[in-house]
């Protein structure tokens, strides 16, 4: 007996994802997502540790103040960042979602603001303290605008920030 297979859909839908919901699950479950950033025109996709902000406003990362990603955040604020759930397997491609969230990045500066953000993210990555407060690291905040959910291989929702 064989089982059935769901097919993959040829064409795009419109979603009805609640996305500020999405967003707060795979911000509990999943810890990495890929920053694409502009290297003078190139796209430029690093591995990242991130975290949200409770209002949902903001995504924050940290890295090195040596890395391309930090020298291209400097030279072209606007961003991309996908978070998903593809490590749960291969087997689950219709079942595997992926949100993008996109918005302009800043490195936020020691005092009130970082004391906040840096709180939420080492909430999140208590083993990254030690590297967060290194000297040559920058802590960074994506103020988000707009994110993109796909779920079942072809089903977009978009939600804007206003």
């Amino acid at each position: 007996m064989g089982t059935k297979t769901e097919q993959v859909p040829v064409t795009t839908r419109k979603g009805t994802v609640a996305i500020p919901e999405k967003l707060r699950e795979f911000d509990a479950k999943e810890y990495f997502g890929v920053l694409a950033t502009d290297d003078a025109g190139i796209p430029y996709t690093s591995l990242i540790s991130y975290a949200l902000t409770p209002d949902l406003k903001t995504a924050i990362f940290a890295t090195p103040k040596g890395t391309t990603k930090y020298r291209n955040i400097l030279h072209s604020p606007q961003v991309a960042l996908l978070i998903d759930n593809r490590s749960k397997g291969k087997h689950r491609l219709l079942k595997t979602e992926a949100i993008t969230i996109m918005g302009a990045a800043k490195h936020v500066r020691k005092g009130k603001t970082w004391e906040k953000l840096a709180e939420i993210f080492l909430k999140k990555h208590p083993d990254l303290e030690a590297f967060l407060n290194s000297p040559t690291t920058a802590l960074v905040a994506v103020q988000i605008v707009r994110c993109i959910h796909v779920g079942h291989f072809q089903t977009l929702s978009v939600w804007d920030r206003k």
